[in-house]
C-alpha cells in the first residue's frame, strides 16, 4: 500500500508541466501505513501528518542484542540513554562494584556464607601458645574456644588478631585467677574470614590446654 498519495494520475500521452507537478506535490497526502504494526500517523496536535512509533510498537526482538549477564539500565548518576549494566554471578561478591547487580542465587549464597554455625561443626584442632600464626581461610567466620589448666597461681592467655590488610590487635582470651594450684580458665572468640590469629601467655606455667573450633 502506498504511503504517499498524490491525488492525481497521468496518462501515457499527457504533457506534464511545472504547474501540474506543483499541484501533485501540494495535493499529496500521507497515508497511515496500515501494513506496519509499529508506526502510525499523528492526527492531532502540532505534529499532524507525521509518523510516530505506536505505543508498544517496538518488540524486544527489534532492540539490539544485549550481552550475556547484562540488563538495560542507568548507573551513571545522571539522566542518560539506557546502558548495559553488568549482572554478577559471584557467590563471594568479591568483584562487586557500585555499578553492578547480583543474581538472587549469588545474594543468597553470600548471605548464607556469612552466618556462623550454618554448615559448620565443632572440631578439635591443634594450636600452640608460642605465637604460631593461624589464618581463618574457610570463607566464613569461625568460633575459637580454648580450655587451660595450671598447677600454680594466676595465668593469662592472650590472642593476637590481625585482620586482612589491618593491624594486629591484642585481646585477653582467658584468665586463671585461682591461687594454691589447680588453676583453670576458658576463652572463646569469633575470628572473621581472612583473619590471622595467634596465642601467647603470661604468668605461671600452663600444664594442659585444648582448642576446639566451630568451622
Amino acid at each position: 500500500m502506498a504511503i504517499i498519495t498524490t491525488g492525481k494520475t497521468f496518462g501515457t500521452t499527457d504533457a506534464v508541466t511545472s504547474v501540474d507537478l506543483n499541484n501533485v506535490a501540494n495535493a499529496a497526502t500521507f497515508n497511515d501505513p496500515v501494513d506496519e504494526t509499529s508506526l502510525e500517523l499523528i492526527t492531532s496536535g502540532t505534529n499532524i501528518g507525521k509518523l510516530q512509533i505506536k505505543d508498544a510498537g517496538v518488540t524486544k526482538a527489534k532492540i539490539e542484542n544485549v550481552a550475556n549477564l547484562r540488563v538495560l539500565g542507568n548507573t551513571s548518576g545522571s539522566a542518560v540513554a539506557p546502558q548495559e549494566v553488568e549482572i554478577l554471578d559471584d557467590d563471594t561478591m568479591a568483584t562487586a562494584t557500585a555499578t553492578t547487580l547480583a543474581t538472587s542465587e549469588s545474594i543468597k549464597a553470600y548471605a548464607d556464607g556469612g552466618d556462623i554455625g550454618v554448615g559448620q561443626t565443632w572440631q578439635n584442632v591443634t594450636r600452640a601458645l608460642d605465637e604460631t600464626s593461624y589464618t581463618n581461610s574457610t570463607g566464613k567466620p569461625i568460633m575459637v574456644k580454648g580450655r587451660f589448666n595450671g598447677n600454680e597461681d594466676d595465668h593469662t592467655v592472650k590472642i593476637l588478631v590481625t585482620p586482612s590488610g589491618g593491624s594486629e590487635v591484642e585481646i585477653v582470651f582467658a584468665i586463671g585467677t585461682n591461687s594454691g594450684g589447680n588453676v583453670a580458665s576458658d576463652g572463646c572468640i569469633i575470628i572473621p574470614n581472612n583473619t590471622s590469629y595467634k596465642f601467647s601467655t603470661t604468668g605461671n606455667t600452663i600444664t594442659f590446654f585444648q582448642f576446639t573450633e566451630l568451622r
